[in-house]
């Protein structure tokens, strides 16, 4: 058995694919077709932990040409925890893509040239589970189907092509125990049951792994001697700790919130139905009081969560700011709009 780092890591896969030679070693298992030249791009969001300037997380994708001579935009995204923003994330991160004039190529024609779109392939590694499928490797291949007749259309459609994208899911719980194929083989250097007392680390049988892939395991093993590397896998377990705390306050706040005017609206009920009873008057204006003195305690716990919340967000959005992080990028990363970081940035 050998250590390796952990590529779920940003900052170890971004390790991993810096090297050519691994990368279209990598990306020629996952899509199945040989990758002749590549130019990946990662894209690294930063975030203040102390003095150093960490990385938060990463957008990855990849320029890749095909035997074939065919060029495609891959784009790859990984995912250690389930977080309630992921989808949201992703659909903002491949409407980019979609829309970044770079991703297009220019071809020749009869009378003019012209720019085409890439073609888009996304790549997911999930460190949680979809809900109803337990394969470990999950392809979204599309087809075109005449309408009328249920056929096949074999050849491809540049407009379609353009606006619609194949997609691999890889399931990193379910890597454990499969090695079935040579991709399962490979994607065993994801596979976190082998992870050592450090999760930084993961212990793998290195005579499991097809000997073309050895590269990857050595790439992997040189990552484990780069401080930086291990400082940054420090830094980014903490924030995303930060992060689930961050939604779990949400959670709870919502949760009181919620109790506090379910409470108030039965209440309400109360004293509508005691109005009805002249005789009842004062047990009911009682209750009116009551119920009054209630919501403004709840309001005040509501407004005192929702001022931490808010004071913690401007800290974040004010670090961020002075570390050159622009308003877009930050508006990405807290789900926010524009200007709503824009009237936290002009209030002080």
């Amino acid at each position: 058995m050998v250590e390796i780092a952990n590529p779920i890591y940003d900052v170890v896969f971004k390790y991993l694919m810096n090297d050519e030679k691994v990368a279209k070693l990598l990306l020629s298992a996952i899509i199945g077709r040989e990758v002749v030249s590549l130019e990946f791009r990662p894209t690294e969001h930063h975030f203040p932990v102390g003095e150093l300037l960490a990385v938060l997380r990463m957008d990855f994708s990849a320029r890749i040409v095909d035997e074939n001579g065919e060029q495609e935009l891959v784009i790859i995204e990984l995912q250690k925890a389930k977080l309630a923003s992921d989808i949201m994330r992703f659909r903002r991160y491949l409407g980019e893509q979609y829309a970044n004039k770079e991703n297009m190529v220019r071809e020749p024609a009869p009378e003019y040239p012209y720019r085409k779109a890439l073609p888009i392939l996304s790549i997911y590694f999930l460190g949680h589970t979809l809900e109803h499928t337990k394969a470990p490797v999950v392809r979204v291949n599309r087809h075109y189907i005449d309408a009328a007749t249920g056929e096949q259309i074999r050849e491809k459609e540049e407009f379609i092509e353009s606006l619609t994208h194949d997609s691999i899911i890889i399931q990193i719980p379910y890597l454990k125990g499969h090695r079935r194929t040579e991709l399962e083989q490979l994607l065993a250097l994801f596979d976190q049951s082998g992870t050592t007392d450090d999760p930084h680390f993961i212990a793998v049988n290195e005579h499991e792994l097809p000997e073309r892939y050895r590269p990857l395991l050595r790439r992997l093993q040189k990552a484990i001697a780069d401080p930086t590397i291990r400082q940054s896998m420090d830094a980014e377990d903490d924030l995303i700790e930060e992060i689930k705390d961050y939604q779990r306050l949400i959670s709870e706040k919502e949760r009181i919130i919620s109790e506090k005017e379910r409470t108030i609206s039965e209440k309400e009920r109360t004293i509508s139905e005691k109005e009805r009873t002249i005789s009842e008057k004062e047990r009911t204006i009682s209750e009116k009081e009551r119920t009054i003195s209630e919501k403004e305690q709840a309001m005040q716990e509501s407004q005192k969560i929702i001022s931490e919340q808010r004071k913690h967000l401007e800290t974040a959005i004010w670090a961020l700011h002075r570390n050159g992080s622009s308003v877009e990028e930050m508006a990405s990363m807290f789900g926010l709009s524009t200007q709503e970081i824009a009237d936290i940035l002009s209030s002080k």
